[in-house]
């Protein structure tokens, strides 16, 4: 491994480095991930049929997807600071476009500048940086981390909103999030004092021979189809869940607890995750978060619905939620090398996004058709039992790429 890409030993630059991680995680995930919570009085206000707001969500995801590994690129050549401070930017403008002009074009056109940003400057840029300049042993814990502070996003940003929109109403909430996108900027110094290139502009550099090399190899081609699934469960449930809720006569605030409780069991899920996938097997880690997911979802839609199932389902949820991001960004690691990580998991990452955006508009769609989520329901369930399957194969060993990165 060349001196470019070793893992650098702890020291306080590290240490800054990380926090500031946490806290571009915590901003730019947390209020991507809890929009949901405008949908229905943004619908019932504006006179939009859901399939509006959830177009909009279904291409924020898809383009967040799309951005990731070309921003993955961008970071193994020149460091993680300066997307990430693009990508700031244009979720920031993204944001505000969603508050001031209140046309269903525009506001699903807002959705594309949302997600380009959210992929620029996402956590998943943040964790690949910080895992290539901490020791192999610490690389799972720091990826559970990063994904922790994420999830803590999640969890103060839903019930924040939600009592924004009742004092100050949903379209001051939302310029208060544009607004929240600055402070990413600072905290950036940071990260570009540690965040270091790991692909020269040679010849021998390609990114192309990389990717092609990385899906040739099984392993990866698994990896990268079984996060679809996760993209699906995790956009599905944040943008219907707090309608389907209130669809069913509890209070509207239950949507938001329910995304809250989400967001606070994801921090202790992907801490569990990434502290576990130091020490028992990554992918069998993984086959048992997917089934436990398709458990849960059983068990939410055939008891009735209560204060007492939503809280319940919430809890477990959020503990399998975000879990799967450091086992899975772990393996990319693991089979792939450091060297083309970004790119890699990024592109990992644009299958995960794609689930995200059929989640989140097949959602509102079946909605719409039919007056109900149930069929979407169902779907998860059987995703989440054949993700099961899908990771058990997965080779835990140096594949090609990274053997090559060791010769």
């Amino acid at each position: 491994m060349s001196d470019q890409i070793r893992p650098a030993a702890a020291d306080p630059a590290i240490r800054a480095a990380i926090v500031a991680g946490c806290i571009v995680a915590f901003i730019s995930f947390g209020f991507a991930a809890t929009f949901g919570v405008f949908l229905r009085p943004m619908s019932e206000d504006l006179g939009w049929s859901r399939e509006v707001f959830s177009l909009s969500l279904a291409l924020q995801a898809l383009f967040w997807g799309i951005t990731q590994p070309l921003a993955g690129m961008v970071a193994d050549r020149f460091g993680a600071a300066r997307i990430l401070g693009i990508g700031a930017i244009v979720s920031g403008l993204g944001f505000l476009l969603r508050g001031v002009v209140l046309e269903p074009e525009v506001f699903v056109l807002a959705g594309v500048i949302v997600g380009i940003g959210t992929g620029a400057c996402s956590f998943q840029v943040v964790i690949v940086a910080l895992g290539k300049v901490v020791s192999p042993q610490r690389r799972s814990f720091i990826l559970g981390l990063g994904t922790a502070a994420a999830s803590t996003g999640m969890f103060a940003a839903a019930p924040a909103l939600s009592l924004l929109q009742g004092s100050i109403g949903w379209q001051n909430a939302i310029l208060l999030i544009a607004a929240s996108y600055l402070i990413v900027l600072p905290a950036l110094i940071f990260i570009a004092r540690v965040s270091r290139p790991t692909v020269g502009g040679g010849a021998g550099d390609s990114f192309g021979m990389a990717i092609r090399m990385a899906f040739a190899d099984k392993s990866y081609v698994l990896l990268f189809f079984g996060f679809f699934v996760c993209g699906f469960h995790v956009s599905f449930i944040q943008t219907h869940l707090p309608a389907y809720i209130a669809d069913q006569g509890l209070a509207p605030v239950a949507g938001a607890l329910s995304l809250g409780l989400i967001g606070m069991f994801n921090i202790m899920g992907s801490f569990a995750s990434g502290w576990s996938g130091q020490i028992i097997s990554k992918r069998k880690l993984l086959s048992a978060i997917y089934a436990a997911r398709a458990v849960v979802i059983l068990t939410f839609i055939l008891v009735p619905l209560s204060l007492t199932s939503v809280i319940a389902f919430s809890a477990m949820m959020g503990l399998l939620w975000l879990s799967t991001v450091p086992p899975t960004t772990g393996l990319v690691a693991q089979t792939q090398g450091l060297r083309f990580l970004a790119t890699l998991a990024g592109l990992v990452f644009l299958s995960h996004q794609t689930g995200a955006f059929i989640g989140a508009w097949l959602g509102g769609r079946i909605y719409d058709a039919t007056g109900s989520y149930e069929p979407m329901w169902w779907a998860a369930i059987v995703l989440g039992l054949l993700a099961t399957l899908i990771h058990m194969p997965i080779r835990e060993t140096p594949g090609p790429l990274a053997l090559r990165e060791q010769a």
